[in-house]
């Protein structure tokens, strides 16, 4: 009885289970390929249910079952504007660890947080901005000038390393699943974008073929064709006349043709609009006009409101549904590719906790960021590491209590944050520690000097805070000082208020220690004389103060190298409006930068010996295998990042030296550690002018090898191709 039971509630499951599959509808039948089910789909729609589709915040289509999904979401460092979350350091900041391998475990920990709260947020019935599975990161723009604000979004001023940091920051975020995307990731903005900010909307870009194919495009191309990016933002400004956003040369000749990608091109917040609106681009008379060309050449979602347009389009006749239905066809397959047409219980990624958010292992990665990324610039006579057994410490700047400084921008909110004198109280809680903010990081606030020097007379040392801020240089922002513009800087010297206040401290004859937190370069020639020890701190996250004190008292050895070119003034620098690389970049800067990019001091030194090539001549398809041992000659362990740069010896149009690969390597005092890099001919790859496309020029070549990329620092040996 029991067993005809049983039978018989398991053939009533089987029959209630077959008629649910047999009542679904094709697209939402798990069994079928996902191209059958996004071609379904796709024939289902009305073309306004389409048009509603291609905006940031898609319209929900209520009778097929198709939820509302806002396409923007930040994850540049931590998952962005969506409360909770662990915030690493600033991208420049993760630059600077030389440490790329390790950018791929920060990003799959962004993108576990990513999935977490996406999945949270939708069991509460929350599909608002920035909680979704769409992120609009990285940003490799490469930061051709240190006055472009947001170029502390990026990852520095070199092709090469940001194409490393980036592959890895798209794998994390998307993950290695067969099945389904962890996330999406997006490369931006395409192409050609790095400042100024107030003329974004409005400047046209004009670059040689040179400068485009070796400096501006090699990170975008390596995200598309190693890293399988699945978006693409292409840009406000114009290229050569035509809006980024419809430009068929980087969309359809470049993007599409030549480098094969089928993902989805999303546009920048407003994008759209610039191209017919009063004071923008006016290539356009109209919305529709705009929108059209922008769907043609590929732009398949608009973050803004031009595309409600599209409508009046297809009535004008200027579009056709069938161009509409390239974007849909790619806008589907997307969401189905994330999981969102299928059961959480299919998607592997949806049983991600939301315990993992701002857990303990993720805090753990956020120092270790902040740790690796501290650079230490200068330390005359050893200033630094400081004693432990220090009774007095003076703690100066506007910087050295503020939290929210080192969230920088593009930023997530973490549950705690510890300040630079935060780190440095509970580093040596037995010390004095006297703190004054002493001045502002601009403006013209009157100090006195002289009640501020009493106050810390008695200080062994004094630790001034201060540098920049994101409420000083950033995106489009409105800040009324000297020496910045709409979120760029007009000039890069320190603010006046900060070099007088070194000044006088310097004047103490105590001991000063610079701690610099910034998201890009500083020219500090003048500063220098006014400071012993120059710790660049950049914008750290929220374990940055906790880094700064291992730094400074000796827990940590730094290893931090610069991303970008530190000059010694704003005279060495070009126009900012011209994108032409010349004298631009530790690449093509010809005269002497005050730091170096790839230049940064430990507290320990090393010795390389036993450098092999294993030829002399290189030949097409094969590596050049290089060696050498690495040995720590000092007291302390540390980490040391060997840096690998090729020349064209007789080409005086090429760079003067171009990083072609690198590593950080930890080795303990008085050890040795051996290194190999495998160089393949892709490295000596330049734009041949002949053949319109890159390529590889046959002859004589130096390899340089060395800890930064100033000449003293490197040994040189020639090859052939």
């Amino acid at each position: 009885m029991k067993k005809s039971l049983f039978i018989s509630i398991f053939l009533l499951f089987a029959i209630v289970n077959y008629a649910q599959e047999t009542t679904k509808l094709p697209y939402q039948n798990t069994a079928l390929s996902r191209s059958e089910r996004v071609e379904d789909l796709l024939n289902r729609l009305t073309p306004a249910e389409k048009v509603g589709l291609m905006m940031n915040h898609s319209k929900e289509v209520a009778r097929l079952s198709i939820p509302e999904y806002n396409w923007w979401n930040e994850a540049l460092h931590g998952v962005a504007r969506a409360g909770l979350a662990t915030v690493f350091p600033q991208a420049i900041a993760m630059a600077a660890t030389f440490n790329d391998t390790d950018q791929l475990k920060t990003f799959s920990i962004i993108s576990d947080e990513a999935r977490a709260k996406y999945h949270k947020a939708v069991k509460e019935g929350n599909r608002k901005i920035y909680y979704g599975l769409t992120f609009w990161t990285p940003n490799i723009n490469i930061f051709r000038d240190p006055r472009w604000g947001r170029g502390m979004e990026t990852y520095g001023e070199d092709p090469y390393l940001t194409s490393c940091f980036g592959i890895n920051a798209v794998k994390g975020l998307q993950g290695d699943d067969a099945q389904f995307f962890k996330t999406h990731a997006c490369a931006k903005h395409f192409a050609v974008h790095s400042g100024p900010e107030w003329n974004r909307h409005s400047y046209n870009a004009h670059v040689s073929d040179k400068d485009l194919w070796e400096t501006y495009l090699p990170a975008f191309e390596a995200l598309v064709t190693k890293a399988n990016v699945q978006e693409v933002m292409c840009a406000y400004n114009r290229l050569d006349d035509s809006p980024c956003c419809g430009s068929s040369k980087l969309l359809i000749d470049i993007l599409r043709n030549k480098w094969n990608y089928n993902g989805l091109v999303v546009s920048d917040c407003g994008a759209i609009d610039d191209f017919y609106k009063t004071g923008r681009h006016n290539t356009h008379k109209s919305a529709s006009e705009a929108s059209a060309t922008a769907v043609v050449s590929g732009t398949d979602i608009e973050c803004g409101g031009s595309y409600k347009a599209l409508n009046d389009a297809l009535t004008q006749g200027i579009i056709k549904e069938a161009d509409l239905n390239v974007s849909v066809r790619r806008i589907l397959k997307s969401r189905f590719d994330l999981g969102m047409f299928d059961a959480d219980s299919d998607v592997k990624w949806a049983s991600i906790p939301y315990s993992v958010v701002d857990c303990q292992q993720h805090k753990d990665q956020a120092l270790k960021v902040a740790r690796e990324s501290m650079t230490l610039l200068k330390n005359l006579n050893n200033t630094l590491p400081l004693s432990k057994n220090i009774k007095t410490i003076a703690v100066i700047g506007a910087n050295a209590n503020d939290s929210v400084m080192l969230w920088a921008n593009y930023n997530g909110f973490p549950s705690s944050t510890t300040t630079i004198l935060q780190g440095i109280t509970s580093k040596i809680p037995q010390a004095n520690i006297i703190y004054d903010r002493g001045c502002n990081l601009v403006g013209n606030d009157s100090v006195d000097y002289n009640s501020l020097k009493n106050k810390i007379k008695t200080a062994d040392v004094i630790i001034y805070v201060g540098g920049l801020s994101p409420r000083l240089e950033g995106e489009e922002m409105r800040v009324n000082a000297d020496g910045f513009r709409g979120g760029d800087r007009t000039k890069i010297e320190l603010p006046t208020i900060q070099s007088n206040m070194l000044k006088a401290l310097k004047s103490t004859g105590k001991p000063v220690v610079f701690v610099l937190a910034t998201g890009s370069a500083i020219a500090l020639a003048n500063d220098e004389p006014n400071y012993d020890a120059l710790l660049n701190a950049w914008y750290g996250g929220q374990s940055a103060g906790t880094a700064v004190a291992d730094v400074l008292f000796g827990d940590y050895n730094p290893a931090g190298r610069l991303p970008i070119t530190f000059y010694k003034s704003t005279a060495q620098l070009p126009d900012f409006e011209s994108y032409d690389m010349k004298n631009r970049t530790y690449r093509f800067f010809k005269d002497q930068a005050l730091y170096p990019f790839g230049f940064g001091l430990s507290y320990t030194t090393f010795a390389t010996s036993h450098i092999k090539l294993s030829s002399s001549k290189i030949k097409a398809g094969k590596n050049l295998r290089l060696s050498l041992n690495i040995k720590n000659t000092g007291k302390f362990n540390g980490d040391e990042v060997i840096q690998v740069y090729i020349r064209n010896v007789k080409d005086k149009s090429q760079p003067l030296k171009s990083l072609v690969a690198f590593k950080r390597i930890h080795v303990k005092a008085r050890k040795t550690q051996k290194l190999v890099f495998d160089l393949t001919t892709d490295a000596f790859k330049t734009y041949i002018e002949q053949k319109g496309e890159m390529g590889i020029v046959n002859g004589d070549y130096e390899i340089m090898i060395g800890n930064s990329s100033l000449e003293k620092d490197l040994k040189i040996f020639k090859v052939s191709i």
